[in-house]
């Protein structure tokens, strides 16, 4: 599973161990960090799991939770709001459980996909291009992009079990497979946005 000798895991991620005194050791580094440490090297790219010492067991899920948690935790900092975190609790058990995940990382990787390739656009234009013209462009297709996420039915879906949440579902205005379709053309035109943009350079 990990190589101790150099670090890294079969798949070249760096292994991180936990211990019970919840000490976080770097074992490409060979000392100890934090999960402000951890934090940086997501942002820094660096692929990493995390094991419980003692166990062996891969406890990175639990640990990348931690960092959201801390993350959120700062004042100014918050990305992810109540609602969707009201919504996001409803769907364990769900029926809908399953498919979720996939959605949310196609969605977060459209996203960083697309504004890797305005930064890459941006970067190309000469200091006097009028780079300054494309701001309300870019908060246009982010808008887009926020209202596709909060129009998105599956979030909607209402638990079973839950009167208020069944309640809640059947009225709204839009469910299943047509808000599916909305937010896949909204992704559409916010692509098609993007492109022209390119194309007027």
């Amino acid at each position: 599973m990990a190589d101790v000798k150099d670090g890294t895991s079969k798949d070249d991620r760096v292994v991180i161990k936990k211990y019970a005194n919840r000490r976080l050791y770097n074992t490409a580094s060979s000392s100890y960090v934090t999960l402000e440490h951890l934090s940086d090297m997501v942002k820094q790219g660096v692929n990493f799991v995390v094991y419980d010492a003692k166990t062996n067991e891969d406890i990175t899920r639990t640990v990348l939770t931690q960092i959201i948690f801390e993350e959120e935790s700062r004042e100014g900092q918050n990305l992810l709001p109540i609602q969707f975190l009201r919504q996001l609790i409803g769907f364990y058990g769900n029926s809908m459980q399953a498919f979720l995940p996939s959605y949310l990382e196609l969605s977060l990787s459209t996203f960083a996909e697309q504004q890797e390739r305005m930064r890459t656009q941006f970067a190309a234009l000469s200091p006097g291009s009028g780079i300054g013209a494309y701001d309300d462009q870019i908060r246009q297709n982010l808008a887009m992009f926020d209202r596709a996420m909060k129009m998105f039915s599956p979030f909607s879906f209402a638990r079973t079990d839950d009167p208020a949440a069944t309640k809640a579902a059947e009225a709204a205005p839009a469910a299943g497979g047509d808000a599916l379709s909305d937010l896949k053309k909204q992704m559409e035109d916010m692509q098609a946005q993007i492109e022209r943009l390119a194309s007027k350079r």
